[in-house]
C-alpha cells in the first residue's frame, strides 16, 4: 500500500551533500571536474530515495545522470534550450536548477513539482511534453526562430533511441538540414523506449554502437582533412561525395544521409568524455548528432535488471527494488483483467490479435504475448502506425485489437477516421487510463476520447462499471462488425468476480440499477458507483426518490430508456469521468434536443481546463468540484426544486 502524501522521504545521506549546494547551473558549473562524479551519486541517490516514496520514472532518470550534469557544464540555460523528449527523464535536470531539496521531496505530490519538464515550472523548462517524439521537431523550430531573430544561443534536443521509432521524429529528421544550420540532436541510446526496443532501427542503432571501427575511420579521415590547406572546406565536399556516391568507400550512417555529422558511440556515463564531444558539437558549422550510449536504471541493481518494470512505477523498497505490496484484498488492476481476459478469448479465436505500442505490461498485453506469441504484436512508439497496421490486418478477416493509453490514441486520430471508421473496419481500440493518472498529470490523464470519438460516424463507444462488466463489453466489442471503443480507467478494478464465461450485451443497452421518480442519475463507468450512494444518501435525508441508470453506452445512447425516463421525471443528472465539453453529458443532451423534450439536466464531469498532477485521484477531484460530497450537493440542490414536481416511477 502506498504511503500516505504527506511522507517525507529520508535525507538518502548523513553526511555534508554536493547536491545540497546546488542552486543553480551555475554552482555546477563551479564545481571541480574531480567532484562530478560524487555529484553524480548524489544525485542518484536522491532520485531514488524520492521515487521509492512517490513513484515515478525511475530507471530513464538513473540513466541520464551524468549527461545531465555534462550538459549544464557545457550549455547556460535558460538562454541555451534543453529539449528533453517525453521529459520523463528530467528529474536530474529538476535538481540541478533549482528544484531540490523539499521541493523535489514533493515531486508528483499535490502542490510538488511535476514529473515531466513544464514550462510555468521552471524558465530552465524550455518545452514541456509527456509524449514520445517531440523533442526534435520542437528543437528544430527552437533553432529555426533563433534564426530568424538573428540570436545566438545553442538548441539542443535530447531524444531517446525509441524516439527515433516515431513517425514525428523521422519527419523532423528529414527537415533538419532544410531548416537550419546550427541544431544539437543527442540520441541517448540505452535500448529500452519502456519494454526493449523493437524493429529495424534499434537494430541499427545496435550496429552502430558495436561497430569499433567506424568512428575511428571517419575521425582520423576528419583530421587528415582539417589538417591541410583549405582543410574544412575539403572535408565538407568529402562528406557530401561519399553520402552521394552510396558509401563504395566508407559508410555513412542513416544520419549522415540526412545531413547531420554523426558523432559516437560515446559512454554516457563517462563525463569528461561527454563534456569534450559536447564542446565539439558547440563549434559545429552544421547540424550534429552525439550518439550517447547509457544503461536505463544505472545506480540502481533492480532497475536495471528489470528496466520496464522501473520505467514507471508506484513506491518501491530502495534497498531490494520490490514494489510495495498492496493492501490485502486489493483487486487486480483492470489492465490485467482486460489482459487476461482477451489472451482467453484470443486462445479459442485465433483471428483475435492484439497490438501494442510499446507498452505490453502498461496495457495488458503481456498476458497475450506470453500464451499467445504468435497473435501479439508490438510496433514500438508508433500509435499511428498501429491503427493503420490494425486496419489493414482488419481487411485481411482478423479482429485487431489496439490497447493503446487514451491519452497516447490521441496521435492516431487521423487514421482512426480515416482509415479505420471511413471504411467501418472491426478494430477494437481499447483505451486504458481513461479518466485521472493522477501523479502524471495533464498529458497523461485520459479525458477527452469520448468527445474525440463520438463525433466520427461508425463508431462504437462503451465504458463498464466494473471488471465483469469489462469482460462482458470486450466480448461485445469482438463480436460488433465495426469499429468499437471501450474505455476503462487506470488502477485496481472493483473487486468484482469475474465470471467464466460473458454474458451478451446488445450494442446500446443501458441497465438499470435502481429505480427512481424524482431524479434519474445516467452515470458512466466509476461514476457509477458514485451515483448509487448518492441516490442512497438523497433517500435517508432528502427523502427524494433519485433512480440510477448505467448508461454502458455512450455511441449509440440508449434513446428509447432516456426519452422515456426524460418523458416522466423532472430532472436528468448525467455524470462522466471526461471533460464535460463533447462527451457523455452533452451527449444526452442532444438526443433530448433532438426530441424536444423540454426536463432539467444537470451535468458533472470535468470542466474546460487541463487538470494539473497531484497526490490522488481524491485531490484532484475535490479541487475540480467533484468529491462526493460536492457532487452530491449539486444533485440535491436541484432535485429538492424538482422533488414537488409531478413524475412517475421508474422501474424498468
Amino acid at each position: 500500500m502506498n504511503p500516505p502524501a504527506s511522507a517525507q522521504p529520508p535525507d538518502p545521506s548523513p553526511r555534508a551533500r554536493l547536491l545540497d549546494q546546488i542552486r543553480g547551473p551555475a554552482d555546477v558549473k563551479a564545481l571541480p571536474a574531480d567532484r562530478l562524479p560524487r555529484l553524480a551519486d548524489e544525485l542518484r541517490e536522491e532520485i531514488i530515495a524520492v521515487t521509492s516514496i512517490n513513484g515515478g520514472h525511475v530507471a530513464p532518470n538513473l540513466g541520464v545522470v551524468e549527461l545531465t550534469i555534462a550538459l549544464h557544464r557545457v550549455f547556460n540555460t535558460p538562454e541555451d534550450q534543453l529539449v528533453f523528449d517525453v521529459a520523463h527523464q528530467g528529474y536530474a535536470h529538476k535538481l540541478l536548477t533549482g528544484r531540490g531539496g523539499a521541493a523535489f521531496r514533493r515531486l508528483r505530490q499535490t502542490g510538488g513539482p511535476s514529473g515531466f519538464l513544464y514550462r510555468p515550472e521552471s524558465p530552465h523548462d524550455c518545452y514541456g511534453a509527456g509524449h514520445a517524439g517531440t523533442a526534435l521537431s520542437a528543437a528544430l523550430g527552437m533553432a529555426t526562430a533563433r534564426d530568424l531573430h538573428g540570436s545566438h544561443e545553442h538548441v539542443v534536443a535530447v531524444c531517446g533511441d525509441a524516439a527515433f521509432t516515431c513517425g514525428i521524429t523521422m519527419e523532423a529528421l528529414n527537415n533538419v538540414v532544410a531548416c537550419t544550420k546550427r541544431l544539437i540532436v543527442i540520441l541517448n541510446d540505452n535500448e529500452w523506449s519502456i519494454a526493449r526496443n523493437v524493429g529495424a532501427m534499434a537494430k541499427y542503432l545496435n550496429r552502430l554502437s558495436t561497430n569499433p571501427t567506424y568512428n575511428k575511420i571517419h575521425h582520423d579521415l576528419e583530421r587528415f582533412f582539417t589538417g591541410l590547406p583549405h582543410g574544412p572546406e575539403m572535408h565538407r565536399l568529402w562528406t557530401k561525395w561519399k553520402r552521394e556516391t552510396k558509401d563504395f568507400i566508407v559508410e555513412s550512417s542513416l544520419f549522415e544521409k540526412y545531413g547531420l555529422r554523426y558523432l559516437g558511440p560515446i559512454d554516457g556515463h563517462n563525463i569528461p568524455e561527454l563534456i569534450k564531444n559536447l564542446e565539439f558539437a558547440k563549434q559545429s558549422d552544421s547540424p550534429i548528432l552525439l550518439h550517447v550510449l547509457t544503461k536505463k536504471g544505472r545506480g540502481l541493481d533492480a532497475a536495471q535488471k528489470a528496466p520496464e518494470k522501473f520505467h514507471g512505477l508506484g513506491s518501491f523498497d530502495p534497498v531490494t527494488g520490490e514494489s510495495r505490496s498492496p493492501a490485502p484484498g486489493t483487486p487486480p488492476t483492470y489492465q490485467d483483467v482486460f489482459g487476461q481476459a482477451l489472451a482467453r478469448f484470443a486462445k479459442a479465436d485465433p483471428s483475435i490479435v492484439g497490438i501494442t505500442a510499446a507498452m505490453p505490461s502498461g496495457t495488458g498485453l503481456s498476458h497475450l504475448a506470453d500464451e499467445c506469441p504468435h497473435q501479439f504484436f508490438d510496433v514500438g512508439i508508433a500509435e499511428e502506425h498501429a491503427v493503420l497496421f490494425a486496419a489493414g490486418l482488419a481487411t485481411k478477416g482478423l479482429r485487431p485489437v489496439c490497447a493503446i493509453y487514451s491519452t497516447f490514441l490521441q496521435r492516431a486520430y487521423d487514421p482512426i477516421i480515416h482509415d479505420v471508421c471511413l471504411q467501418n473496419l472491426p478494430v477494437v481500440f481499447c483505451l486504458d487510463r481513461a479518466g485521472l493518472s493522477p501523479a502524471d498529470g495533464p498529458t497523461h490523464h485520459g479525458l477527452f476520447d469520448l468527445a474525440f470519438a463520438r463525433c466520427v460516424p461508425n463508431a462504437v463507444i462503451m465504458q463498464p462499471k466494473d471488471e465483469d462488466e469489462l469482460v462482458d463489453l470486450l466480448h461485445a466489442c469482438l463480436q460488433h462488425d465495426g469499429p468499437a471503443f471501450l474505455r476503462y480507467p487506470r488502477g485496481a478494478a472493483r473487486g468484482v468476480p469475474v465470471k467464466s464465461a460473458p454474458a451478451r450485451i446488445p450494442v446500446g443497452q443501458s441497465e438499470l440499477l435502481r429505480p427512481g421518480s424524482h431524479a434519474m442519475i445516467w452515470a458512466l463507468g466509476p461514476m457509477v458507483h458514485d451515483a448509487l450512494r448518492i441516490a442512497q444518501k438523497l433517500a435517508d435525508e432528502e427523502h427524494i426518490s433519485c433512480g440510477v441508470v448505467n448508461a454502458r453506452f455512450v455511441k449509440p445512447l440508449d434513446r428509447t430508456r432516456l426519452l422515456s425516463q426524460a418523458a416522466r421525471i423532472p430532472l436528468l443528472v448525467t455524470m462522466e469521468d471526461h471533460v464535460l465539453a463533447g462527451g457523455f453529458g452533452s451527449a444526452v443532451l442532444e438526443v433530448l434536443h433532438e426530441a424536444d423534450c423540454a426536463v432539467t439536466v444537470e451535468r458533472i464531469g470535468w470542466p474546460d481546463r487541463f487538470v494539473e498532477h497531484g497526490s490522488s485521484v481524491e485531490d484532484l477531484r475535490a479541487a475540480s468540484g467533484l468529491s462526493f460530497e460536492a457532487m452530491y450537493r449539486r444533485v440535491r440542490a436541484r432535485a429538492v426544486v424538482h422533488r414537488n414536481a409531478p413524475s412517475v416511477e421508474i422501474s424498468a
